[in-house]
Order: C-alpha cells, then sequence, then structure tokens
C-alpha cells in the first residue's frame, strides 16, 4: 500500500502537475483529468502484466483452465504478488480520495467504484478463482484504460471523439464476453466436476449456492455497469445536440450582424441614403 501510494505521487508531481501548468484547465477539467491521468498508468501497467501472466501459464490458449483443477489454491508468485497489488492499490484509493481533495457529491460515487473493485478482486483471490478473476480483470482494465487515455486526449483538443466511439464498442463487448466466460464457467465447468463438497481445509468452495451467488453477484454488476455506461451515452447525446442550436443561432446572427452593417451602408431595403449619394430631392434643391 505504502509503494502504491509512492508511485502515485510521483505520477502527479512530475507528469500531470506539469501538464496541468501548460494547459490551464479549469478546477473540473482538473480534477478529471488528474483521475483519467492516474487511472490510465494503473490499468495500463496491470493489464500488461496481467496479459504475460496469462501467455506464460497458457491460460489464453486453454480456455478450460479457468475451471480445470479447482480449487486453485497453488499459483504461480507472480499471480499472487499480482492479487496482492491489486488489492494495495485500490486500498490506497480510500486515502487518496482526502489528499486530492475529492467534492463531496462525487465522494460517495468513488467509494462505490473502488468498493467495487475491492470486493470482486478479493472475492476471487479468497474462494480460489483466481485463473478466472485474472482474465476478467485484464478485459476490464484494457477497456478503462482506452476511455481514460481518451478522455485526456479529449481535454486537450475537444473535437476528438473517436476513441470514444472504439471505447463504446469494446465496453459492450467486454461485457458479453465477461458474461460468456462466467457462465461457463460456473455453469459448464464447475458444474460438472466431481467434488461439489464445501471444504475450508482444501479451499473448494464449489458447491451450487456459492456458484449461483457469484455469477448472480458477476451479473449485477454487468448490469449496472451497462446502466451506467447507457446514462453518460445519453447525456452526451444531450449536450451534443443542445450545442447545435446554439452554433446554428451564433451563425445566424452573424449573418444578421453583415446584412444590417450593409443596409447602414447601402440604405435600408436598397435605396441609397444621403450618405451615399443625393436624392432626388436634394438634386431638385440644388437647381433651384
Amino acid at each position: 500500500m505504502l509503494v502504491a501510494i509512492i508511485i502515485h505521487a510521483i505520477i502527479q508531481e512530475y507528469v500531470l502537475d506539469k501538464i496541468n501548468r501548460k494547459m490551464h484547465f479549469s478546477k473540473t477539467k482538473h480534477s478529471k483529468f488528474n483521475e483519467s491521468g492516474q487511472l490510465s498508468a494503473f490499468y495500463l501497467f496491470s493489464c500488461v502484466w496481467g496479459t504475460s501472466i496469462l501467455v506464460s501459464e497458457n491460460y489464453i490458449s486453454d480456455p478450460t483452465s479457468l475451471w480445470r483443477d479447482y480449487p486453485h489454491t497453488l499459483i504461480p508468485f507472480q499471480m499472487k504478488f499480482f492479487y496482492i497489488l491489486q488489492l494495495a492499490y485500490w486500498f490506497h484509493a480510500f486515502p487518496e480520495l482526502y489528499f486530492q481533495k475529492t467534492k463531496k457529491e462525487d465522494i460517495f460515487r468513488q467509494i462505490v467504484y473502488i468498493g467495487l473493485y475491492l470486493f470482486h478482486i478479493a472475492g476471487a483471490y479468497l474462494l480460489n478463482l483466481t485463473h478466472l478473476g485474472l482474465v476478467l480483470l485484464v478485459l476490464h482494465y484494457f477497456v478503462e484504460f482506452l476511455f481514460h487515455i481518451s478522455r485526456l486526449f479529449y481535454f486537450s483538443d475537444e473535437k476528438y471523439q473517436k476513441g470514444f466511439s472504439l471505447w463504446a464498442v469494446l465496453f459492450v463487448l467486454g461485457r458479453l464476453l465477461t458474461l460468456i466466460l462466467s457462465v461457463l464457467t460456473f455453469g459448464f465447468g464447475l458444474a460438472r466436476a466431481e467434488d461439489q463438497q464445501l471444504n475450508f481445509s482444501t479451499g473448494n468452495f464449489n458447491i451450487l449456492a456459492i456458484r449461483i451467488s457469484v455469477l448472480a453477484s458477476i451479473c449485477m454488476t454487468q448490469a449496472f455497469m451497462m446502466w451506467k455506461f447507457i446514462n453518460f451515452q445519453l447525456r452526451r447525446w444531450r449536450e451534443h445536440s443542445s450545442s447545435q442550436p446554439q452554433s446554428v443561432k451564433k451563425k445566424f446572427v452573424s449573418a444578421k450582424g453583415k446584412t444590417s452593417r450593409k443596409e447602414r451602408e447601402n440604405g435600408i431595403n436598397g435605396t441609397v441614403t444621403s450618405n451615399g449619394a443625393d436624392s432626388p430631392r436634394s438634386r431638385k434643391d440644388k437647381s433651384s
């Protein structure tokens, strides 16, 4: 946990703060930029490390390893260290809410966000579901990394929207793949295992009640994330649709201003005023 705090401070002071001074963000963008900067660095590191474990242990080439030889009590050291680092990082996020001076209205959202990570990571580790947990974490971290890196580019250039479009597609695919792997593991793999008796000494939690509870927890979390995702997309659509009439109105006002200037120069309704040339009446007065 102390290592996570030190790394967090180094990234904040030597990278994010320097960029903030150059970009001159507002307070709202400043906090969101710091959040996305920290999380994108963590997600990238965890995704690369987790992928190297999956490749070295042949979990990707053999999907049956997600449930084969359960319980997975004998795990490699690097996987155990990976889970310890994940728990340490998300535990350190609680005091960071104070140090980062998070707004009161955002504290509850952040606590729920951090609590969901701790609940699922600790659950996968304690229930000896480390293989499935690692695959789902890497998948989720990759999608989240794409979102936060897209938000960083968006803060530097608000016209940048391609990253969000790609993230939206991968987010939905990620949720579907998470549900598919979870159903295969609990409904197909572990459900057909020979040993389905609760045994704390061997770490076997493969019973029907726990399988249903864990699967229901994953499904509820995915549903909650999809609900947040739909709300986010609707909010972006409203902001985009509300900005279009304002731009059209500005163009109309500018065109009207140009027309009024031409009218002042050439006269109203196409007639020429005394500033541009003599009127017929003035010419008659002069001749007389």
